[in-house]
């Protein structure tokens, strides 16, 4: 297969693309230059952000091409037009932020979406997402476009500071605080398993929106932490605090303790969709404790430090809000 990546140096492009490689494809990595590409590939430079930024896709074909954009519709709408006819099968890796919110759990991929534009300029992420979905249905059709609607993404080359955050702050040792309860389900996943269950869907032609993430319940808060607090040398000594402390306290769930949220009506939202149809399309998902544990090698190969996307704020709490959560 020859598989076109737009995108593909960073966290969930850089996945697809090494497992791409894996297989034994021809990769071709359009990008702005900013990163160094997976080892292997071939690449493309140019800013879809620029005038005349497409140039360097005048020409080529490819069986297949996956965009993992995330800004200005218009880019994704531009780059299908000017694909259409020398690429196979598109696919855009969306997100399930694409629905209306509130949202109760277990809604499937036909529930109510926010408005988009594909020819719209960047606007909110929810509207980009949902730009970009239109952009690619409009040039390649359901038939031939796949919409990735990934949960909550985690694993190795994270650049948004979730679990790299978390481990680090176990590495660090000594008491620390965990958001409870315990057995509060999560939902989310592995970049790896994302990256190899939208190959395959591509490869297989299929077409139309699916959410990508773990069912309910694959891991826990529980499950999680303790395996951080194991695989950076249990030296972490994990202190379950109540909800109604922590929002006491002023704490931000999900920036200020990353990936945890309290149950309720974002909590629904972000961690009830339905993944029966990707399931039965074949979605993995790979054991919590792997997730960590690779993690985590990824971290120690790169000097402990993980990359952080400036568009993104930073993530965690300091140690004074640990230590009066934990007085």
């Amino acid at each position: 297969m020859k598989l076109l990546m737009l995108g593909g140096t960073e966290y969930v492009g850089r996945a697809i693309a090494e497992d791409a490689l894996e297989r034994g494809w021809d990769v071709t990595v359009f990008h702005r230059g900013r990163h160094d590409a997976p080892p292997g590939v071939d690449s493309l430079h140019g800013d879809r952000t620029a005038p005349g930024g497409l140039a360097a896709l005048a020409e080529g074909e490819w069986d297949l091409v996956v965009d993992t954009w995330g800004g200005a519709p218009v880019a994704v709408r531009d780059a299908a037009r000017l694909l259409h006819g020398r690429v196979g099968h598109y696919t855009y890796i969306s997100s399930r932020s694409v629905y209306a919110y509130p949202s109760p759990p277990g809604l499937g991929e036909d529930a109510p979406v926010v408005e988009g534009s594909p020819d719209a300029e960047t606007v909110d992420y929810a509207e980009d997402k949902r730009g970009g979905e239109l952009a690619a249905l409009a040039v390649f059709g359901e038939e031939h476009a796949l919409l990735v609607r990934a949960g909550l993404i985690v694993g190795p080359y994270e650049n948004v500071g979730r679990l790299p955050w978390w481990l680090g702050r176990a590495a660090r040792g000594g008491p620390m605080v965990a958001p409870g309860p315990r057995g509060l389900r999560l939902q989310y996943i592995d970049v790896r398993d994302l990256a190899r269950w939208t190959l395959d869907a591509a490869r297989d032609g299929r077409g139309g929106a699916y959410n990508l993430a773990s069912p309910l319940g694959h891991a826990t808060m529980g499950t999680l932490l303790e395996s951080v607090a194991a695989v950076t040398g249990g030296g972490a000594e994990l202190r379950w605090t109540a909800p109604g402390v922590i929002e006491e306290a002023g704490v931000q769930p999900w920036i200020e303790l990353p990936i945890w949220l309290p149950e309720g009506e974002l909590y629904d939202y972000m961690f009830g969709g339905d993944v029966s149809k990707a399931l039965a399309a074949g979605l993995v998902c790979r054991p919590v404790e792997e997730t960590v544990a690779d993690t985590w090698s990824w971290l120690q190969g790169i000097g402990g430090a993980a990359p952080q996307r400036p568009d993104r704020p930073e993530k965690g709490i300091s140690a004074e809000q640990e230590a009066a959560l934990l007085a």
